[in-house]
């Protein structure tokens, strides 16, 4: 509390009393002094004091002029000291309760924003605002005691040493903040953690494709954690957190799902260049062997496929030879391709040799395209496969009674291996196949590997149409012959016309072909070319050769009205067609 009391006002000074912070006081004296020199300290003019007045308490401030009291400096470090603890003993001291609340608000209100610690502690600006009111209340503490002359129980020397005492509270709950925000960071770091713990375990349960952004959060946590807090507790668990990671990512090469396995392996071995190996540690060259174990595996379970499907294994097997080459699985590929061409050559004689040669075919396509001049070699046994498989194949099919794959296949097969010794073979067996694709009883059996012997008959075919015609035929022997277009010839205008008037017309030449034919059973397929009669379609027949025998056969046109009437030939659409005749000894012709 302020006061305008002087330094010159004294109280009595009892026996055996302590003095005040000011030293003893002496008595007043018992009259006026004698005239003299003013006192410095003398008050203005007034009533003398009476002499049986007893004096009243000490003054509780200093003056606003004049020196200090004695001891002024201790109480103003001690006052000051005590005002810095943050607690404002300083003013509780000096009896200013007010500024002594305002110091314990501000203290309050530092609590209140700083507690329960937060991993990023007290904003700066409340801080820095703290200690300034802390300094402020320190100096002006410090000026008020310095001015102050109380007396009392009030030892400077014990206030100074208490302030010093109290300085350590908030040094004190700067340490013990201190540790609460340290704990409370690594909880922070520690649910991070967790967070990318989370992640990982979500994405175990999806396909790696659909699962693989998830992967790289959770791994951009953990790089984060090793990179901007080392020495936290989290980052000492990343290396058993990373093992977990990698064990979610390969989990298909664990399940010796290879082929699903070769995408995450191949991911993972990408790591050492994104987050680097100080991280990964023996980590970083693990995914090296299971991704070659995984190419192999692949590849190889997938040789021969259809290339619409997976790829008959090429790529996995080109990856694991031009990225691990010198590894085990490696080395395994050209054994591995050839013991499957023997496979498939030994199936050719089975059930399905179509399927064991388009096998074939798909393995020289991709023991060709491996960056391996051993494993390309492998590409001559599967050719020389395909070759009997292609024959094989065409015989299954007739055999099955496809007859249209089975005049493809042959029919290819000559073209292609025109040197094969059973190149004609294959063509008396596609030509048998276009006839029984049209006429299915010739199909019932192969046409016959040798030349009949005995005795031939005879058959000449002549072409009564304007169009060139091709005439294919199998029984004991099969072949194919071609007639040229007859000149001047003309389509009849119905079936009776045509019986009667094919190949009769006096002077003129027919276009023939004479075939020398052993006896028996034959099959016969027309096949009018293009031109006059482009619409007309192919006709077959069957007839029995008998010895001693000659035989005719001509082949012409007609036109018929969609409905079967036999009209005048009339313009599109009416559509031309044929009518047999058939074959007979002597005379008898084949007609269309």
């Amino acid at each position: 509390m302020e006061s305008g009391d002087q330094h010159g006002v004294a109280g009595h000074a009892g026996q055996g009393a302590s003095p005040g912070i000011g030293g003893a006081v002496p008595p007043p004296p018992s009259h006026a002094p004698d005239a003299g020199p003013p006192s410095p300290h003398a008050q203005e003019a007034g009533p003398p004091p009476s002499h049986a007045q007893e004096a009243g308490p000490p003054p509780s401030h200093a003056p606003d002029a004049g020196p200090p009291p004695d001891g002024a400096g201790l109480r103003a470090v001690a006052a000051g000291m005590l005002n810095l603890a943050g607690l404002g003993l300083g003013y509780a001291l000096l009896g200013r309760w007010g500024r002594a609340a305002g110091c314990w608000a501000a203290t309050a209100a530092l609590l209140f924003v700083a507690l329960p610690a937060d991993p990023d502690g007290v904003p700066g600006g409340v801080l820095v605002g703290y200690l300034a009111v802390l300094v402020l209340a320190a100096a002006d503490g410090a000026r008020i005691a310095r001015r102050s002359a109380l007396g009392g129980s009030w030892r400077p020397v014990l206030a100074a040493g208490l302030g010093v005492v109290l300085l350590a509270v908030p040094a004190g709950g700067a340490v013990v903040y201190g540790s609460a925000r340290d704990e409370a960071r690594e909880q922070m770091l520690l649910e991070r953690l967790e967070g990318g713990d989370q992640r990982v375990a979500a994405a175990a349960r999806q396909p790696f494709g659909a699962a693989k952004g998830e992967y790289e959060k959770a791994l951009g946590v953990y790089r984060a954690l090793a990179e901007d807090h080392p020495a936290s507790r989290a980052a000492k668990l990343l290396p058993d957190r990373l093992k977990a990671y990698y064990d979610a990512v390969s989990a298909p090469y664990a399940k010796k799902r290879h082929c699903e396995a070769v995408e995450p392996l191949t991911y993972l071995r990408t790591l050492p260049d994104a987050v680097g190996e100080r991280l990964l540690g023996t980590l970083a060259a693990w995914p090296d062997e299971p991704l070659a174990a995984s190419l192999y595996g692949c590849g190889v379970s997938r040789l021969g496929a259809a290339a619409g499907g997976s790829g008959g294994g090429g790529a996995e097997l080109g990856e694991l030879l031009r990225t691990f080459p010198d590894s085990a699985p490696a080395q395994q590929v050209g054994p591995a391709i050839s013991e499957r061409i023997k496979a498939q050559v030994a199936a050719l004689k089975g059930a399905e040799p179509c399927a064991a040669t388009a096998v074939l075919r798909r393995l020289g396509t991709t023991a060709a395209g491996l960056p391996s001049d051993r494993v390309k070699a492998l590409r001559a046994d599967a050719d020389k496969g395909v070759v009997d498989g292609a024959y094989a194949c065409g015989v299954d099919q007739f055999k099955d009674r496809k007859f249209g794959d089975a005049r493809r296949t042959m029919t290819d097969f000559a073209r292609t291996y025109k040197s094969d010794e059973r190149v004609r073979r294959a063509r008396d067996i596609a030509i048998a196949a276009e006839i029984a694709a049209d006429r299915p009883p010739a199909g019932r059996r192969l046409p016959p590997k040798g030349r009949p012997g005995g005795a031939r008959m005879e058959l000449v075919i002549s072409n009564d149409a304007p169009n060139a015609v091709e005439v294919l035929y199998t029984g004991p022997v099969t072949g194919t012959v071609s007639l040229k277009a007859c000149d001047g010839c003309r389509r009849y205008s119905g079936a009776a016309v045509g019986a009667r008037q094919a190949c009769r017309t006096s002077g003129r030449s027919y276009p023939k072909a004479r075939l020398r034919l052993p006896a028996g059973d034959y099959h016969f397929l027309y096949k009018h070319g293009t031109g006059a009669t482009a619409r007309v379609d192919s006709y077959s027949a069957g007839s029995k050769v008998r010895p001693g025998y000659t035989y005719t056969s001509c082949t012409y046109v007609i036109e018929r009205s969609p409905f079967g009437l036999d009209l005048p030939v009339l313009p599109d659409p009416v559509r031309p067609v044929s009518v047999p005749r058939g074959v007979s000894p002597s005379d008898a012709g084949s007609s269309r």
